[in-house]
């Protein structure tokens, strides 16, 4: 029986997934079995992480926001800001409020006197 040469479609899978592993260290680097194996936990790990990111961001700009009302004596705290600032229809998310608690304070003092809500 004559020899039949193999194909270029399984080198060329082998070939993507070592692409993908090229910043793993050992055996990891080198089998592919392995290489298959780690690059497979990677994509979940990192699928899984940018959920996560997600989540630790807006803990993060909730916490900055929290701690500089009560800092500066803006408002009680993070869930009165929010309340108000819902009361009045004024669209400012977690992130620039975040921002401007910790770069301006000034301009936190100016946007509580804007919301502000007397009861």
């Amino acid at each position: 029986m004559t020899r039949v040469p193999r194909g270029y479609i399984a080198r060329r899978r082998r070939t993507k997934m070592r692409s993908f592993a090229s910043n793993f260290r050992g055996a990891h680097l080198r089998l592919n079995r392995m290489i298959t194996q780690q690059v497979k936990r990677a994509f979940v790990s990192s699928h899984r992480d940018r959920g996560r990111q997600k989540r630790d961001f807006r803990r993060l700009w909730i916490t900055r926001i929290n701690a500089a009302t009560r800092i500066y004596k803006v408002f009680d705290s993070y869930s009165k800001i929010i309340h108000n600032l819902y009361k009045k229809k004024l669209i400012l998310n977690r992130k620039m409020l975040a921002q401007v608690a910790v770069s301006n304070p000034n301009n936190l003092y100016t946007i509580s006197n804007k919301i502000k809500i007397i009861n």
